[in-house]
């Protein structure tokens, strides 16, 4: 099951990204790379496997959604109880 994002997790992802759009766009491609290759490799292909979309937008929006999920995820795992 998926972690649940929150309006607050949203608000704090959202304003890290949009202060400067392109340059954390880049700064997750090199974080994925290293953090999780696989799923960046797949955005990569993703977004230029059609040539009528943007690339980049298409790339944003992937990056935005596993930062959304890593964050909701990081946030239930803390809320877990150890038996």
């Amino acid at each position: 099951m998926l972690p649940i994002i929150t309006e607050d997790i949203s608000s704090e992802v959202f304003t890290e990204a949009f202060q400067d759009v392109q340059s954390w766009r880049k700064n997750m491609v090199q974080y994925l790379k290293e953090e999780n290759p696989e799923i960046n490799s797949a955005i990569l292909e993703v977004a230029k496997h059609d040539e009528g979309i943007d690339l980049k937008a298409v790339a944003l929006g992937a990056y935005l959604s596993y930062r959304l999920l890593e964050i909701a995820t990081e946030n239930d795992n803390l809320g877990m109880v150890e038996e």
